[in-house]
């Protein structure tokens, strides 16, 4: 049998699967899937370099599907493969009659692709819409690093490629240079709703593409030879010029009566199916004179060499600032937090040869250019300019080739990646978010460059468990620069996603080598019996001011650090009970966070606590100084003293 009709022959029968499981679902996309169905049959039964029963070889080319709910066409050639999955904890070779159980609670073939329910030939959860490219291009990045000589493909759909993550990832791969991804836009002409825009015909991706620099062949998505040639031409030894396919496809190919508008996550009805497949029977029958499927050899990757990463202890601050000769900087007693997190991510980098630095075009002031700037540590420094989605994107794939990326960028522009980290953190990424500038002790720039709803949104994670049991993101606010980097350490100990939270101002160091920080931890700062004052990040210098003025009120109140969400509830509610009950909470952010978090542990002790809260209550605009601007949003030392003393009906003169 020829190659041409091996394949129809192949595309026909995971069209057909694909049109069964989600009939029997009763829910999926079996007309997006059909599309993809030739371009899938050419990838995993010829072109991939991969190993069936073991599916996570680090050394096997991989495959993107940013265009997730086409997966049934995956699924199908798995199945008819036998590639190994794990089902319930036990290693099994997926097959036909499991493709029943799409979609059910206890299958691992969820609706859209996720490494974490089980099929470890994913990289990354997709299906939010234009995220796939990104972690093609982590993958990318790593894939070059360690030499292995592993090849990225990922499937775009065309009306996904409306995106602007789509051309954050375009450009990044220029920039880069990647010629070892491959973007695949799957150009079926329809979206959702109907017909995609002509900004997304195959004519004008092609354009698009050219503009940017790619080299681009345009074909028919629907003929094997063109397929198989195309991507031999993207795997031509000496590739210089990252390459991209537009392919031409029908959605619902090979069944007239699926095709057009209104079938999109319409599966056939189980009374519709026979007539359909006897569609894509008649239409496999026009192609060629046979629908058996030929065997075809799965090329095997080259086998793993012998990992070359390395891990040492890593120094202390002390030493850190010694080796890097900052040793007057230590003797002033000041620095930013964020200036210490650049300290410990360059020390990370020395002892732990998986570390990766990724910013979007301000590490001279996440100071993550202390890293890069180091020769040694140069190659594992990321710029992704000002594309914050496409950053955290590229962190995922990063992280599923194994390395431990640090994105940073101001905290106020984390919150354009919420999506993509919350899908990092679905896929089981190792994610440290770092974001500078935090709250509103940076004053002059104004609310424009304020992060002021981060936490309550990065918090809302630690209240559930990821798929090891794990909190889904810890969230960090150290007050100083030793803790900023003892939390950084601890954050590249920790396998799962963290958020840290540094700031602009220099400030007192409060700790020395006598701290350890820890992921859940906090500190007591100062012991009293009256209060319990708990903050983090900036504002626990104001609350030492404050601490005092309540002491001159003949206030005795114990100061807690709580810089770390979620933290130890217990140890919490024991200190406000050694405080009669009373528990005052700053923050310099808005509501919703580190206060709510306190609140919801008293409330569930059952327990009578009284809990009042000091944050963010208004709209800031920019202040000359930070002293300013915490005076206008009510958080300067003399409004904490003033509130702890009315909640304890201590009479006191308003300063």
């Amino acid at each position: 049998m020829s190659f041409e009709n091996a394949i129809h022959a192949r595309a026909i029968t995971l069209d057909t699967m694909a049109l069964e499981m989600c009939a029997e679902s009763g829910t999926g996309h079996p007309t997006s899937a059909m599309s993809i169905g030739h371009l899938v049959s050419v990838l995993m039964y010829h072109t991939m370099r991969w190993i069936p029963a073991d599916p996570e070889c680090p050394t096997s080319d991989r495959l993107v599907l940013s265009e997730g709910h086409a997966v049934p066409a995956v699924y199908a050639a798995m199945a008819d493969i036998g590639a190994t999955i794990d089902w319930n904890g036990e290693p099994v070779k997926l097959n036909r009659d499991h493709l029943k159980t799409l979609r059910e609670a206890n299958s691992p073939l969820d609706g859209h692709p996720n490494p974490q329910e089980g099929i470890a030939f994913f990289d990354a959860a997709t299906g939010s819409l234009g995220q796939g490219l990104s972690v093609a291009a982590g993958l990318g990045l790593a894939a070059r690093a360690d030499n292995t000589g592993r090849k990225t493909y990922c499937i775009i759909g065309d009306g996904e490629s409306r995106e602007g993550q789509i051309i954050e990832a375009l450009d990044f791969i220029m920039d880069h240079n990647l010629t070892n991804v491959l973007p695949i836009f799957n150009c079926n002409q329809y979206g959702q709703a109907g017909a995609v825009s002509n900004q997304q015909s195959p004519e004008r991706m092609t354009s698009k593409l050219e503009a940017f620099g790619f080299e681009v062949a345009t074909i028919d998505g629907h003929d094997p030879d063109a397929i198989r040639s195309t991507f031999a031409q993207f795997n031509l030894e000496g590739r210089t010029q990252p390459f991209a396919i537009v392919a031409k496809t029908v959605k619902g190919w090979g069944a007239p009566s699926m095709q057009g508008g209104n079938w999109h996550g319409k599966p056939a009805s189980k009374s519709q199916v026979e007539n359909i497949i006897a569609e894509l029977r008649q239409t496999g029958l026009k192609l060629t004179s046979s629908l058996a499927t030929a065997s075809i050899a799965i090329p095997e990757p080259p086998p793993p060499s012998a990992p070359s990463s390395t891990k040492t202890e890593v120094m202390s601050f002390r030493e850190a600032m010694k080796k890097w000769d900052m040793t007057t900087v230590l003797q002033s007693g000041k620095l930013a937090t964020r200036k210490a997190y650049g300290i410990a991510l360059r020390a990370l980098g020395h002892c732990n040869s998986e570390v990766w630095a990724v910013d979007a075009d301000v590490s001279n002031s996440t100071f993550s250019n202390i890293f890069g700037d180091d020769s040694e540590l140069e190659d594992r420094f990321v710029e992704c300019k000002i594309a914050e989605q496409n950053m955290y994107s590229v962190g995922a794939g990063l992280s599923a080739a194994g390395k431990i990326p640090f994105c940073s960028t101001f905290s106020k522009f984390i919150t354009r990646g919420y999506d993509q980290i919350e899908m990092a953190i679905n896929s089981g990424a190792n994610l440290k978010i770092v974001g500078s500038h935090s709250g509103i002790s940076l004053a002059a720039d104004g609310p424009s460059q304020m992060s002021l709803p981060d936490i309550a949104w990065f918090r809302s994670f630690g209240t559930m468990t990821d798929h090891h049991g794990n909190p889904g993101c810890y969230v960090l606010q150290p007050a100083d620069a030793w803790a900023a980097y003892g939390l950084t350490v601890a954050m590249s100990e920790h396998v799962g996603c963290s958020y840290l939270r540094t700031f602009r101002p220099d400030v007192e160091m409060i700790y020395d080598d006598n701290t350890k920080f820890e992921l859940g931890g906090m500190e007591v700062l100062t012991q009293g019996r009256d209060v319990l004052i708990v903050s983090a990040g900036y504002m626990i210098h104001e609350c030492n001011k404050a601490i005092d003025e309540l002491d001159r009120l003949g206030v005795d109140a114990t100061l807690l650090d709580l810089y770390s969400l979620p933290f130890d509830e217990d140890r919490l509610l024991d200190l406000a009970n050694e405080n009669s009950g009373n528990v005052f909470v700053v923050e310099d952010n808005y509501g919703g966070s580190l206060g709510s978090a306190v609140a919801d542990a008293c409330a569930a002790s059952g327990d009578a606590f009284t809990v009042e809260q000091l944050h963010v209550r208004r709209i800031p605009k920019s202040t000359r100084t930070p002293e300013d601007i915490l005076r206008m949003c009510g958080l300067h030392y003399t409004d904490i003293a003033n509130g702890v003393a009315s909640q304890l009906g201590v009479h006191t003169t308003s300063t």
